[in-house]
């Protein structure tokens, strides 16, 4: 079963047992200004029995590339875990609907997950942010490490985190995930260490840092959880470093700010796959796979 996450949803004034021939001509009537986000609020609110419907390029995928017809099932998300699943009521070139049957909510699993990778050439980055998303990540942070031979600063602060952004986007949507993983602004080290800082700072938090090395002598299949799984909002945080490795100031930095240094084994894994692995080993201990 296909899944979309459409910009805006609509939802139409029809009945569920509404003819092909009727909703493909109330599609047709729909002015440009029907899809906008207060509506697209309401619309999200939908139970079974109610039609909805979407336009833009999600829609032009659904019916021009995976040519979805009529009754076919699909499910459309918000990208926060709602899900509705349904069934096609009728489509035009550029717009489907959809007869709800089913409503999802997908709650945010605890701990999260967030993956902090470096930047690095060759878009590297960028596979190991898509990959992670595809194993369940939750959370994505950018790090301009020492040794990134890759560096945004200027415009590339934003252009690379819309960039990180869409890639999740389409990663989640391929994996079939409702949520789409959060992908935070750029961080330097001193930025990283100082929000690590405050963390450790407050007794009640549940965040654990992990640094991926592979000189650490604690492995991450038998480190200790317990920060992250006992707290009410529990989060767990892996590290990784760039191609070439995390710089000793920046790892001496880290660690002084409670960050703990784990190693997968005795391969030393790539950038673009060392996100990957741990967020497997992660989700098998914690549960989730």
């Amino acid at each position: 079963m296909p899944l979309f996450l459409p910009e805006q949803l609509l939802r139409l004034e029809l009945a569920a047992d509404s003819d092909e021939q009727t909703v493909s001509r109330t599609l047709a009537q729909l002015p440009g200004q029907a899809f906008h986000d207060a509506a697209s609020a309401s619309a999200w609110q939908a139970q079974p029995g109610d039609l909805v419907a979407f336009a833009g390029a999600e829609a032009h995928h659904a019916t021009s590339v995976r040519r979805l017809k009529r009754d076919e099932t699909l499910s459309v998300a918000d990208g926060t875990g709602l899900e509705l699943v349904g069934a096609v009521a009728a489509t035009t070139k550029s717009m489907l609907a959809l007869c709800v049957e089913q409503r999802i909510a997908h709650e945010l699993a605890t701990p999260s997950l967030t993956l902090v990778q470096a930047l690095a050439k060759g878009g590297r980055d960028e596979l190991a942010i898509q990959s992670a998303t595809e194993a369940g990540v939750d959370a994505v942070v950018p790090w301009q490490a020492k040794r990134s031979v890759s560096v945004w600063q200027g415009r590339k602060l934003t252009t690379g985190q819309e960039r990180w952004a869409s890639v999740v986007r389409e990663a989640a949507k391929q994996s079939l995930r409702a949520r789409v993983p959060e992908v935070g602004e750029p961080v330097t080290t001193p930025q990283l260490a100082a929000a690590l800082d405050g963390a450790q700072a407050d007794a009640a938090g549940g965040r654990l840092a992990l640094l991926l090395d592979p000189e650490a002598k604690e492995r991450l299949t038998t480190v200790s959880l317990d920060r992250a799984v006992e707290a009410a909002h529990g989060e767990v945080m892996v590290i990784i470093g760039p191609e070439g490795g995390t710089d000793p100031a920046e790892r001496d930095r880290l660690m002084n700010a409670g960050v703990i240094p784990v190693r997968l084994g005795e391969s030393v894994l790539r950038t673009s796959s060392a996100g990957l692995a741990a967020i497997s080993v992660l989700s098998a201990r914690l549960g989730r796979w």
